[in-house]
């Protein structure tokens, strides 16, 4: 158990994850990614002017969970083991957006966000 805290830094977890949660507002706003990305899944655009909390409070949780299996990668100098786990979470990702039958396009944004999200930890994990 001690290998999932020793020599974590948990200010760069912490801040790495308030950041990609701030990435992914932003991703998906109607201007930048949201509107394609609606389209793509199916979403109308009247529903698309609310965020469902749960949905929210998942996704915070994810994004910190993920966050701090980066900070384990990083306190263990293991660089490529977080690498091979994004590129692991893009291809299942990528499958399930398939299966769903979503579009390339949201598929694409989505494997975006998780792709430009391990980045910003990483970088973040570096400078921490």
């Amino acid at each position: 158990m001690a290998e999932l805290t020793t020599g974590v830094t948990w200010i760069a977890v912490i801040v790495g994850a308030i950041l990609s949660f701030v990435l992914g507002f932003i991703w998906y706003l109607p201007k930048v990614f949201g509107k394609k990305w609606a389209e793509g899944v199916g979403i109308a655009d009247d529903e698309t002017s609310g965020m469902p909390l749960p949905a929210m409070i998942l996704q915070a949780v994810g994004i910190a969970l993920y966050a701090w299996i980066v900070g384990i990668t990083a306190a263990a100098n293991e660089l490529l083991t977080i690498i091979l786990i994004a590129v692991t979470i893009i291809v299942l990702q990528i499958s399930s957006g398939l299966f769903s039958q979503k579009s390339g396009g949201a598929i694409g944004i989505e494997a975006g966000f998780f792709l430009a999200m391990t980045i910003v930890m990483i970088i973040v994990q570096g400078i921490f």
